[in-house]
């Protein structure tokens, strides 16, 4: 399946929709939208890591930073932080260089790991956009922690690649049917800036669709 230009999906919510499926679509298909600390501290990292999108070139290492990354069979437009390409006997062909090269994305982050894999999806998702971009494999990629202040090498298993694959698919489908999903509150509702608008106590109460279709069958 091909998507076009108008379908195409923002990759960085692929995070959102690892964290949690509501938030997701609070934001991605609602266009809810509210600040907050965490909010804004991840703002300002990644500003730092996209800072004049430039290329240079380190000996046999050419650095991107803010490069835009497409994929039209997963239907997703977004952009990496960072980019390494490293000059090797096969890879990927760049404009303007001889030779060819292997690109190895990185994403910055603020804080720490996560306890969940939103993103080490985002990174994949990025490197599987790369690889279609640029008829390449890529194997792997790495996290840049702000707090921590190291790389984590993140592999690019079939495993990781496969629940990008299928998220994305989810995500369409949401987006297609116009639809926000509930979800049973968890801890880290604490730590989502949307938790006011979301109100996740609510979501034992009853959808009013599926009140009015209970009320409208029972009248036939």
């Amino acid at each position: 399946m091909s998507y076009r230009d108008d379908d195409l999906l923002l990759l960085s919510g692929i995070q959102h929709f690892a964290f949690c499926r509501r938030q997701w679509a609070l934001i991605h298909v609602e266009g809810q939208w509210k600040e907050n600390l965490r909010t804004t501290l991840g703002e300002i990292v990644h500003a730092r890591a996209h800072d004049g999108t430039q290329t240079e070139s380190r000996g046999n290492t050419i650095v991107t930073r803010g490069l835009r990354v497409s994929s039209y069979t997963m239907g997703v437009v977004g952009q990496c932080d960072v980019v390494e390409f490293y000059r090797c006997s096969e890879g990927a062909v760049l404009e303007g260089h001889t030779g060819y090269w292997q690109p190895y994305p990185i994403e910055y982050k603020k804080g720490r790991p996560k306890d969940y894999p939103a993103d080490e999806m985002q990174l994949c998702a990025e490197g599987m956009c790369l690889e279609e971009m640029l008829c390449c494999t890529i194997p792997e990629g790495a996290l840049f922690y702000a707090e921590i202040h190291r790389r984590q090498v993140v592999p690019f298993s079939e495993e990781l690649r496969h629940s990008v694959r299928e998220s994305f698919q989810e995500m369409h489908r949401y987006l297609q049917e116009g639809r926000t999903p509930r979800v049973k509150p968890q801890k880290h509702c604490n730590a989502c800036s949307l938790k006011p608008i979301c109100l996740p106590r609510n979501y034992k109460q009853r959808d009013i669709s599926d009140y009015y279709a209970t009320m409208l069958g029972g009248e036939n």
